[in-house]
């Protein structure tokens, strides 16, 4: 793999300001109402947001109840502009591989520009894996602000 392959690079508007985008991403009981994909949303959020902070999240699926378990920790929380953290399954093997999650809040009129970043993957099948989870997780985002609004 290059080393553009082992990186994830996903850019959304948002029809939201960027410090409700921003507040949505940083608040465990909204994120309760948006994270994980559709056919695994999440059921358990904790997170101590600042830099060197933990958080731990489960996804549970809506069709058999199986939990999937993911952690990390905070590197850098800046208000409104940045996030980044670590991102691993608490499983074996490759999918338990830590990966950096790099999310940069952009104004864009009255729109939020999101430029998330996930690095490194050890295969393009995880890789396109994680792509297909975060763009479902990201839709449910969406609808969740505009409901907000």
């Amino acid at each position: 793999m290059t080393p553009d392959q082992r990186e994830l690079v996903i850019t959304r508007v948002f029809d939201a300001p960027r410090e409700l985008v921003f507040q949505i991403w940083t608040t465990p009981e909204t994120m309760l109402e948006w994270w994980g994909p559709t056919a695994f949303p999440a059921t358990q959020m904790k997170m101590d947001i600042r830099s060197g902070g933990s958080w731990r999240g489960c996804l549970t699926s809506v069709e058999d109840g199986r939990e999937l378990w993911q952690n990390g920790r905070f590197h850098e929380v800046h208000p409104h502009d940045r996030i980044a953290f670590t991102f691993v399954w608490e499983e074996e093997g490759e999918r338990g591989i830590e990966t950096l999650v790099t999310i940069d809040f952009k104004d864009e009129g009255n729109k939020t520009r999101m430029e998330f970043h996930q690095t490194p993957f050890q295969s393009l099948a995880e890789r396109d894996g994680h792509a297909g989870g975060w763009s479902s997780m990201f839709d449910r985002l969406a609808e969740y602000l505009m409901k907000r609004k």
